[in-house]
């Protein structure tokens, strides 16, 4: 087996119901159930300019050598309705990954998004696309297409890891990933969140928040409550 230099053609997916229910909730709203432990570097954010607030979708992984798109080129091949590609650089920021023609291959594929751990390059055309694409920044420095790579095996991407037909969800805040064995539990308890967490914005708009907590939190720390001025 060439490890290192080899393509899965196939993947456990997840549950296409739990990915359209988990697409209705902010990220950061699933996040807070997973020990917020579970979102990609904010190095890699948003460039384009999609309709849709949230896209969910499973992930199709990719492990790219460092500036080389020899593997993204395959997944795309390889890409279904509704993926979203997810891909390994080896933390380069030295070469751009994708420019516009393969983002206009990827939105012709109906691909769900781009989560890119590198730059992109044609910056201008990607903030008219819908399609959503997220990278580390941009540079016109252009990518090497000589592998060796992997496309469907486990990923470290943005510090998380990723494994293929993962569920992924993407915002305006930025990236999360859930494992696809805990996809029905975290549905549940976001779902539950995402409920609740409506509940308290209505009443900090309506000035009815309960704030004890926070003094409560203090005296569990043994903060020292000063009543005067600094220096005096």
């Amino acid at each position: 087996m060439s490890i290192g230099n080899r393509v899965y053609l196939k993947r456990p997916m997840p549950d296409a119901e739990i990915v359209k229910a988990l697409g209705q909730i902010p990220a950061a709203n699933i996040a807070d159930t997973m020990g917020r432990s579970c979102a990609l570097n904010p190095r890699i954010r948003l460039f384009s300019n999609p309709d849709a607030p949230i896209v969910a979708g499973p992930a199709l992984t990719v492990k790219a050598r460092g500036g080389d798109n020899l593997m993204i080129h395959q997944a795309l091949d390889m890409a279904q309705e509704g993926d979203i590609l997810i891909v390994s650089n080896e933390e380069d920021t030295n070469r751009s990954l994708m420019g516009e023609i393969m983002f206009t291959y990827a939105q012709y594929k109906k691909l769900g998004a781009l989560i890119l751990d590198g730059p992109i390059r044609d910056i201008d055309a990607v903030r008219q696309m819908k399609l959503p694409i997220y990278a580390t920044g941009s540079t016109p420095g252009g990518p090497y297409k000589e592998g060796p790579g992997e496309v469907n095996v486990p990923v470290a991407c943005g510090g998380i890891s990723v494994y293929p037909g993962d569920i992924v969800v993407a915002d305006a805040d930025g990236v999360i990933v859930i494992p696809r064995n805990d996809a029905a539990a975290v549905l549940a308890a976001a779902q539950r969140f995402h409920e609740q967490d409506a509940a308290k914005v209505e009443a900090a708009a309506a000035g009815k928040a309960n704030r004890a907590w926070v003094m409560k939190k203090l005296v569990a720390k043994e903060t020292e409550i000063i009543d005067g001025c600094y220096g005096e």
